[in-house]
């Protein structure tokens, strides 16, 4: 279900969230539990420079294309703003704000979304391939190059070299080896700024397969689209801690908090989760060779689910906010952006900026922003 009205005054039925095996929270060979269902509230506090006589912003908002595992109950905002909308991210039907001020003086604006979650996991055991290829047109459009996603030249002649050497046949078996490459050969690299920038060419031709889940998921998502796979990125932020592993969640001042989460289709099936740069991040973070047994079942489960203490904004690549920006061309629309006076604001230094992102776990079903 996919709403164009961002404010919403309703509460959820439960018959939006179906219960489902949930493979995070749990130990091998325990009964498998319930998936995590909750409410979160989502809080973006700007306070922008007062100088010069006009300021911009623009702040990504959780996904309003509805799903059993994220649906969103809406948006408001107060401040000092002189225009302030919701509106869609240019070329896509992912919510944004948009607030500008034509004075000089305090420029604050507070942004506030509800969402509810619900652990996600999709059965591959049991898939089969038809005999029917064909796609749906809005899936179509993901099997296309983007500026730093190109699909010809070393990315086509890698995917090829992967499924080749894995003796891939399907889609499933295709995807299952373009992810486990990934996870063996690439990398997270704390020293890069943000997530990343996702110019897999640069780091296939360069050998450079470093980098933060921008960079690696980006990696996955462009050698599925070379091997004939739809695929795409999910740029979003994590809203609380994980029930599994520490260093793969973030609660309350979720500022810093960006992560990005690729899918990929199968026909008769739909999207499937999968996230190889987490598997690598927790390696790192617990300083953990590839073959250890925590690594290893993370990697099992990170093929096919997600936990979901993460809200996923947008699929969007180059993206261009306004046409008379000083931003120019996004890679993609994760971060709060903004200009003041004609200048770009820093969107990876939130004290500098200055932005603060709060998330709060909600009680009950109604809505409290």
């Amino acid at each position: 279900m996919k709403r164009r009205d961002f404010i919403k005054l309703a509460g959820v039925s439960a018959a939006l969230f179906p219960m489902a095996p949930s493979v995070f929270g749990q130990q091998v060979g325990q009964p498998v539990i319930p998936p995590r269902r909750y409410t979160y509230r989502v809080t973006y506090k700007i306070d922008l420079p007062g100088d010069g006589k006009k300021a911009r912003l623009w702040l990504p908002l959780p996904d309003t294309e509805d799903s059993p595992h994220q649906f969103s109950q809406g948006s408001v905002w107060s401040g000092t703003a002189s225009t302030a909308r919701f509106e869609n991210v240019p070329g896509t039907t992912s919510p944004m704000f948009y607030a500008e001020w034509n004075r000089s003086g305090p420029r604050s604006v507070t942004v506030s979304s509800v969402i509810k979650t619900s652990d996600r996991a999709v059965n591959l055991e049991r898939y089969r391939e038809g005999n029917s290829s064909a796609l749906p047109a809005d899936v179509k459009r993901y099997l296309q190059p983007t500026k730093f996603i190109p699909l010809d030249g070393i990315v086509r002649k890698t995917a090829l070299s992967i499924t080749k050497e894995a003796k891939a046949q399907s889609q499933l078996q295709k995807a299952r080896a373009i992810y486990d490459w990934v996870v063996e050969n690439s990398y997270r690299d704390p020293a890069t700024r943000g997530c990343g920038r996702g110019n897999i060419k640069a780091m296939l031709e360069t050998g450079h397969l470093g980098g933060k889940c921008a960079d690696l998921n980006a990696l996955f998502v462009g050698l599925a689209r070379a091997a004939g796979i739809p695929a795409r990125d999910n740029y979003g932020i994590r809203i609380d801690e994980s029930a599994a592993h520490k260093t793969l969640g973030q609660a309350d001042d979720i500022t810093t908090a960006q992560h990005c989460r690729p899918e990929f289709y199968l026909a008769g099936l739909g999207w499937v989760p999968v996230d190889p740069a987490d598997v690598r991040q927790l390696a790192l973070d617990e300083e953990l060779s590839i073959e250890h047994p925590r690594v290893v079942e993370l990697r099992e489960k990170l093929f096919g689910s997600w936990e979901m203490n993460w809200v996923a904004f947008n699929h969007g690549r180059d993206i261009r906010l306004a046409r008379d920006s000083v931003l120019g061309e996004l890679p993609f629309f994760m971060y709060p952006q903004a200009e003041v006076a004609g200048h770009e604001r820093d969107s990876l230094e939130p004290a500098e900026f200055a932005y603060k992102i709060t998330s709060a776990r909600l009680v009950g079903t109604g809505i409290k922003f």
